[in-house]
């Protein structure tokens, strides 16, 4: 072990059982979860992104979920930083911190940092999202596509989000984001990291997340967006274009029957999975168990390691 400080990862696919692995660990260590998930960060979406409930965090605590609006920003930086610090206090009051979560964005930059990037310019992204009103995303991304090809490859016409964001990089520095990214290199981790990933059979996952959808159907999904539309967060917001929202917002609208809503839902949620298991694949394939019981011993295993080096 280095001198750094250790931080244990969990990921893997959404579905997979993450949150079930933390708890039976914390049954047997002080351990604290920070949350690396991109939408448990939002307040009033408790069912769409299975964020843990009531009796979970009375035996498990978690951080970083439910700490902004859904109307406000967060970004992976926000997470890195305030991650960090987390990380950092815990450890002062003798707690194992563990990052769990399936969003690969924000465990790289709160391991590796961010890429140096100019700040946000509100003037040129109203100028872009007008743009992308008059001309649609297909013609932003196209331009994008002649600026710097390498990064279009990794995002769809429709992520809006990235599109505009690398749009203003290459604007307001003149570099491409891709000439950023081969700068920054990512090569020295900001801590000792141990990740661990949970791999369940395609299939068993597969049916493990449809099982989950009519779960969140069964809890009141139906009213939770009704409640998120009553409270003046509009479909237009970044957090109410999230797998499961969208569909029922369309089923609200009468524009599909709740089955059908369902049934995209789940195909969506199948089909992120799947980006995810290609992502983890590419970062930490010696690191994945496909069975929930081999990753619990791995974990105890470095968290004892912990305890003995500290």
């Amino acid at each position: 072990m280095d001198q750094k400080t250790p931080l244990i990862v969990l990921t893997g696919p959404t579905g997979a059982g993450k949150t079930a692995i933390a708890i039976k660990l914390a049954l047997s260590y002080p351990i604290d979860v920070i949350s690396a998930d991109s939408m448990q960060v939002y307040r009033y979406m408790d069912i769409a992104t299975a964020k843990p409930g009531r009796k979970e965090l009375s035996v498990l605590p978690h951080h970083l979920i439910d700490i902004v609006d859904p109307d406000e920003d967060f970004n992976a930086g926000m997470f890195a930083d305030l991650a960090g610090r987390q990380i950092t206090e815990l450890r002062l009051h003798g707690r194992i911190p563990i990052v769990v979560g399936g969003t690969g964005l924000y465990i790289k930059s709160l391991v590796y940092g961010l890429i140096p990037a100019p700040a946000k310019s509100e003037k040129l992204r109203s100028y872009l999202r007008t743009l992308s009103r008059e001309k649609g995303m297909w013609f932003l991304w196209h331009f994008l596509a002649m600026l710097d090809p390498a990064s279009v490859q990794k995002i769809t016409p429709n992520d809006s989000a990235r599109i505009f964001r690398y749009l203003e990089i290459i604007f307001l520095s003149g570099i491409r984001p891709s000439g950023l990214q081969g700068r920054h290199g990512f090569a020295e981790p900001a801590y000792s990291v141990h990740t661990v990933c949970i791999m369940p059979d395609r299939q068993r996952l597969y049916h493990s997340i449809d099982r989950r959808v009519y779960d969140m159907i069964d809890q009141g999904l139906v009213d939770e967006t009704k409640g998120l539309l009553e409270r003046g967060y509009t479909p237009a917001l970044r957090s109410m274009q999230t797998l499961a929202y969208k569909h029922v917002i369309r089923y609200l609208n009468s524009e599909l029957s709740l089955d059908e809503a369902v049934s995209l839902i789940q195909r969506d949620t199948r089909h992120y999975a799947k980006r995810q298991i290609t992502w983890i694949r590419s970062h930490h394939e010696q690191d994945c168990y496909y069975n929930a019981e081999k990753a619990v011993q791995v974990i105890s295993h470095l968290i004892d390691e912990i305890y003995r080096t500290s």
